[in-house]
Parts: C-alpha cells; structure tokens; sequence
C-alpha cells in the first residue's frame, strides 16, 4: 500500500477495484428478482467457477441438485447460468420451451480455432435459417445412405465381422479392447464420409484417433471453461496455440481427407458418400448467399460426425465389454438369446433387434449406467421463459443435466447400479422410459441417434454371439467408476476374449 501510495497509484488501483465490483454488480442484476432460481452465493469477478469440480462436474451438479432443488443457478465468471435437473424440469426446457432454449451460447475457444459464426455445422452452430438447413440436410443423406435400410446396416456388419477378426487374434489374451473398438466404429464413419475404410494397423488411422482423442481433451474441463469465461486470455500471445495443438492438427487432417475426396469427385455421377453429397449441394448454391452450404460447414459437419458420432458410440461399447465381464450372468442370457433367435452361423440384422427383448435391455441399461454424456451441450435462452415456477431471463446459459434423468431415484428402482431389469416388464416384454433419454430431445436431439442405435446392437449381437468375456486371470477386478471428460469413459481395464464353441 504504501508503495501504491508513494508512486500515486493508489486513486487509480481504487477506481479499477470499484469498477471491477461494479461490474461485477452489473452482471448479477438478474439474481436481484425474486423468481430467479437460488444458487450458490458467487464471489466477485470468478463467480462459482472455484466452488464447483470442473473436472467431475456431474457430482459438483449432484450435490448442488440436493441443497438448492431440479432448477438452480451457477455464475461462471461473469456468465449467468441455470443447471436444469431431473425429468419434469427437462422436458419443460427441451419440449415445453423447445424453440425458446434451442439457440447455443457463443463458445469463444472455437472462434479462436477458425470456426465461423455462419459456418459451425449442426452441433454448434446458432439456432435458425442455417442451422435448420444443415441439419435436414444431414438427416436426409444419413437416410439416403441407409438409415435403416441394408446399405448402412451392410458397412456395419462388415466392419463388425473385422473387429471379431482382430478379437480372434487376441482371443486367450489380457487385453484392453479400447483401440480396437475406436478404429472399427471410426471406419463406419469414414465409409459414411469418405466411402473408405482402414486396416487397424494403418498409421494415418491410429494417428487420426490419437488426435481426435487430444482434441476432445482440449476443449472440455476447467482450463477451456476459463478461457471461454475470459475471452481476453486467449489474446496472450502463443497460449491458445498451445493449449489446442491437437484440435488444429486434427482438423487439418480432415482437411486432407476432404481435398484428396474432392479430386476424385465426379458430379455427373451419384454421390458415393457424404461429402459427394454435400460437394454436390455447394454447387448448387453457387450464387446464393443466403446458403449455408460451403467449404467451412463441410469440414464442421465432418468434425461433428467423427467426435460426437464415433466415440460417444466407441465409449457405450468399451462400457457394455466391461459390464459383460462383471456380470457373467447377463453375458450368458445375452448369449443365450443370440442363440435361439439368430443362432451362431448367419450375422445379426437389426430384424433381429424384435425379438431380442433381454438384449434389447441390457443396450439401453449399458446406455443409462454409461452415462457418457452427462452433461448436454449448453444452451441459451432467446426470450424469457418459466420453468418450475421459476423466471429463466433472456441470454442465460442452460445446463441439461442428462445423468439427473438417467439416474434419477424417483424413475428407476436401482438408479446407481447395472439393472437391465428397468427395461422389462414382469413378463419380459421390452419397456422404454420416458426417463431414457441418453441422446437429449426436443430440436436439438442427436439427430445420429438411429445410426448409433444399429451399431450399438450389431457390434454389440456380433460380439456376443463370437465370444466369451471375462475378467483375466491374475488381473484385479474392473471398477464401474467412469472418469469425467467428454465422453464419461470406465476406467481403463483388461479383458480376456474366449472363442465359443459351436453349439454352446
């Protein structure tokens, strides 16, 4: 102080403090009405960004959920926030207030990394005009290239039969089947993309999985969520660049698939895959300025497919693996069913999927217990909306917490543990929950969430029907615990795959 004092800092160190506070003050003013949800009490300029676990932020939520009720409020730095819990609170935000909380927040690190504001894909990009367009555009080409149909079912059960291969390679060894269910379920999206598929020895498709692993890293937990509070660090010259050197070398590796795609790409003939598709609506759009279609939102729809489409569905499988070799008993009635519906000579078909109610169960249980997606991508309100009573202002950050549905201790009878019992009836009759809702809802639900539903159970039927799983001898047991990132992965484990015998 006293130096402050002798160089004549002090009036101005005392200004900067109280603007800072007003500021501050300024930012809360939506915490001054009555019907804005509680919360807990912020500190000035970081708000609660040190009192919750950002990097266990499903528990931080958890506990928050159980002081403060279904719908309370965060203050990230200076950034409103209100985290919506429970089924009731969830469909109100996602079906009730559908058009009203459809629209994201900016996300000031994806600026940084080039993406435009007009150029963000599906997953990213603002609720309108633009959005709209690319998403029928991708519904319609995922239906195109056979969205239920055998085309797509065909790419999955090839590449199923190559992941049983490289099983059978291993089989009566300690491995971990983490990478091999990466590259198979990479490749089906690589056929949908680029028509093309890899050997799981290729290095550019070990490489591609390295970085598309380094990439999600980047931008989830608390160093990107202090960035995207203070936009103004990412000014500081060469820390951004650092901080997300795998997010930029990843997207110029897509950059190199699309270019070598683009040159083979005849527009006279049909297109061959997404991108021939996509190339062919550019074409189309020449002149239109209104269009959405071009160069940056092809690699942004690209980069939305291979993060959110491969490894959400990667995650599910390495957990139905783990929940298998824990829970022998459901791995032998699985079995048992493959047996007597599909038998061990033809592959599974997803008209199988009808008469398989047990294992029809158990993938949704795998799915709800996995949880790998806790926490939807953030929303923000476009007017001001009511939910459980309370006053939602216009421009406040939305927080779906999906894990308070899937888990929730007033739907399901045994919320915390591997149940697959929650999906049937007393006579064994598949059931679905409204309460099951791993792939959110309303306008912004994962419009990949057919695709993800015939991997799951034809990688899921293929592997079961081949092999036996089970814990390796002399290893310690697996835990059920998941880590938090994006998305929520067990913790790493070993498995022993054993060939069936015909007939058992």
């Amino acid at each position: 102080m006293e130096l402050l004092a002798g160089t004549g800092l002090w009036p101005m160190a005392i200004f900067t403090v109280i603007f800072i506070l007003l500021v501050d003050l300024m930012h809360r003013r939506q915490r001054w009405t009555s019907r804005y949800p509680p919360g807990p009490v912020p500190w000035p300029v970081l708000g609660n960004l040190l009192q919750v676990d950002l990097s266990n932020m499903p528990y931080s939520l958890y506990k928050l959920q159980h002081h403060y009720g279904d719908v309370f409020s965060l203050q990230m730095g200076w950034k409103p926030m209100v985290i919506v819990n429970r089924l009731k609170a969830v469909q109100e935000v996602l079906v009730t207030h559908g058009e009203d909380t459809a629209d994201r927040p900016p996300v000031p690190i994806f600026k940084f990394l080039g993406v435009k504001p007009r150029s963000q894909g599906v997953i990213l990009a603002p609720y309108g005009p633009e959005w709209r367009e690319q998403r029928r555009f991708s519904v319609s080409t995922l239906r195109t290239f056979g969205m239920g149909k055998k085309s797509l079912e065909e790419w999955v059960t090839k590449e199923a039969g190559h992941l049983c291969d490289a099983f059978t390679a291993q089989a009566g060894r300690s491995i971990s089947p983490k990478a091999m269910l990466n590259k198979a379920l990479c490749n089906v999206i690589a056929s949908l993309i680029f028509a093309r598929r890899f050997e799981y020895e290729d290095p550019y498709l070990i490489r591609m999985l390295t970085l598309v692993e380094e990439s999600l890293t980047e931008v989830s937990g608390f160093i990107p969520e202090v960035l995207n509070t203070f936009p103004t660090l990412l000014h500081i010259p060469g820390l951004a660049d650092k901080v997300f050197q795998g997010q930029k070398t990843f997207m110029a590796l897509l950059d190199n698939l699309l270019a070598e795609n683009r040159t083979t790409w005849d527009p006279a003939q049909p297109p061959r895959n997404l991108t021939d598709a996509f190339l062919a609506e550019v074409e189309k759009a020449k002149g239109n300025p209104e269009s959405s279609f071009n160069d940056e939102n092809l690699r942004m729809v690209v980069v939305d497919l291979f993060t959110a489409g491969m490894v959400t569905t990667s995650t599910t499988l390495y957990w139905a693996l783990l929940l298998m070799i824990l829970y022998p008993d459901v791995q032998r009635r699985v079995q048992q069913e493959i047996d007597e519906v599909i038998g061990q000579v033809r592959c599974p078909e997803m008209t199988d999927q009808a008469h398989m109610p047990y294992t029809n169960a158990v993938i949704h249980e795998v799915q709800r217990f996995g949880d790998v997606a806790p926490l939807n991508l953030p929303r923000i309100t476009s007017c001001d909306i009511e939910v459980q009573d309370f006053v939602i202002p216009k421009g406040t950050t939305l927080i779906i917490n999906l894990s308070s549905v899937l888990k929730d201790e007033t739907v399901w009878e045994k919320p915390l543990r591997f149940h697959p019992e929650h999906f049937l009836d007393a006579q064994g009759n598949f059931v679905k929950h409204e309460a099951f809702m791993p792939f959110s809802a309303g306008r912004r639900a994962c419009l990949g969430e057919p695709l993800a539903r015939m991997e799951l159970f034809l990688f899921f039927t293929c592997l079961l029907q081949r092999f036996s799983f089970s814990v390796p001898a002399g290893q310690p047991w697996p835990s059920t615990h998941g880590f938090f990132a994006f998305p929520v992965a067990p913790l790493p484990y070993q498995l022993c795959a054993v060939v069936r015998e015909q007939g058992h």
